[in-house]
């Protein structure tokens, strides 16, 4: 046992906090402020960019609303993978630490900013943030705020926003997304995965390859036409159910596959590159010169189309947020016809942000991962505890006195 916790990944080494009761005393569940307390919230601060061990519950003066702004009562925050990017400073202009992260969040309004008039109090919200979202207290621009409808829980909401117009911008305002057409999408059990494949079966006939880790295959079979190893080779798999290849392909790989997929795409086919693809090869570990180089001439005799999207610069670096409310408007009427549902992997408490963000590393979520405002963290035990662990089916550290949140799934 002592063997495996010295092999363990740095990363997971800093999950396992020893001192666990050190964090709620110093803002953690022992630390919880009332709601009614009008000076300070709670909220993940990250003190520097690096390691688990850099995010902590603290303190945190309470924002007001400015000219245009709402004031939320945040109840739910969703954790996505350009989080795990932003902690560990690879985005291009990371901003100074010590940060709140979080981008999406939903609540109820609280207070409004001069000139706001689309809103009142006690309405219920979700909201795009420029940072800040993983607080109980947010601020944020009119613009990027819509009301949740009322059959839709504050978790869904918070599931909802990136998730949703990710998909929906890339599938229909880039790629023309029509009936009969073929789409290849890869970490199909991800949040942008599975909205992904519910936007796809609202058009007719739309065949949809999808590639995930062999453990999700059973979980999101339903929600694809045909699923792939993501470590087998399906270029060759979906060339043996589709010879010609397909209309789109949509990458989150870092690169890693980007001359496969151009391989696949048909004539006038579109390949789109998401999420803050830039730096992320720095996060696998992956070199420059490793990354596939596109043939600007090739492309042009063989008539594809290779895209870029980053909803997050859409928002708030190019100013597009009028478009942005439009698509929302479209997804909030599919999703009040029952044609779309988001999908929430888990609950965590704000406190228990270093194991959320080590599942969604590891790739063991299935749809969102929520960070749930309100709950209570999940009890530390003693690695001693076997038999509770091995239920869990996780390892720990040979130190006796190593405390675990252990969470079933």
């Amino acid at each position: 046992m002592a063997k495996e916790g010295a092999q363990r990944a740095e990363e997971t080494e800093q999950m396992i906090d020893k001192e666990g009761g050190r964090e709620a005393a110093e803002g953690g569940a022992g630390g919880s402020l009332r709601a009614g307390d009008a000076k300070e919230m709670r909220a993940v601060v990250l003190s520097s960019f690096g390691g688990l061990n850099k995010l902590r519950v603290s303190k945190k003066a309470m924002p007001e609303p400015q000219e245009g702004e709402l004031k939320i009562r945040v109840k739910a925050c969703g954790l996505n993978f350009i989080d795990l990017m932003v902690r560990q400073g690879n985005i291009d202009n990371p901003p100074k630490t010590p940060l709140v992260p979080g981008f999406e969040c939903s609540g109820i309004v609280e207070a409004l900013g001069d000139s706001v008039k689309e809103f009142e109090i006690g309405d219920r919200v979700m909201a795009f943030v420029n940072y800040n979202a993983w607080a109980e207290v947010v601020c944020t621009p009119v613009e990027f705020v819509y009301k949740i409808p009322d059959d839709m829980s504050f978790s869904e909401a918070a599931a909802f926003p990136m998730n949703f117009v990710t998909a929906y911008m890339m599938l229909f305002e880039i790629a023309n997304l029509r009936e009969g057409m073929s789409v290849l999408v890869h970490s199909a059990g991800g949040g942008v995965g599975q909205a992904v494949a519910q936007l796809c079966s609202t058009i007719p006939n739309v065949t949809v390859f999808g590639t995930a880790s062999s453990f999700k295959h059973e979980a999101i079979k339903n929600s694809v036409t045909h699923l792939f190893d993501r470590n087998a080779d399906y270029v060759q798999e979906v060339k043996r159910i589709s010879v010609d290849g397909v209309d789109i392909v949509l990458d989150c790989l870092c690169g890693e596959n980007t001359g496969k997929g151009l391989s696949l795409l048909k004539p006038l086919g579109i390949y789109i590159l998401y999420g803050e693809w830039e730096k992320a090869g720095t996060y696998f570990k992956t070199k420059w010169w490793q990354v596939e180089k596109v043939n600007p001439i090739k492309l042009y005799e063989e008539n594809k189309v290779i895209a870029g999207f980053s909803l997050l610069n859409l928002l708030f670096k190019q100013n597009r947020g009028g478009l942005i409310k439009d698509v929302m408007d479209k997804l909030l009427n599919l999703y009040k016809s029952k044609k779309i549902k988001p999908v929430v992997d888990s609950l965590w408490a704000l406190e228990e942000v270093k194991e959320a963000m080590q599942r969604i590393h590891d790739r063991g979520n299935i749809g969102k991962l929520i960070l749930d405002v309100e709950k209570a963290p999940t009890p530390l035990v003693s690695a001693d505890q076997s038999t509770l662990l091995q239920c869990a089916n996780i390892n720990v550290l040979s130190d006796s006195h190593t405390k675990v949140r252990v969470h079933f799934w």
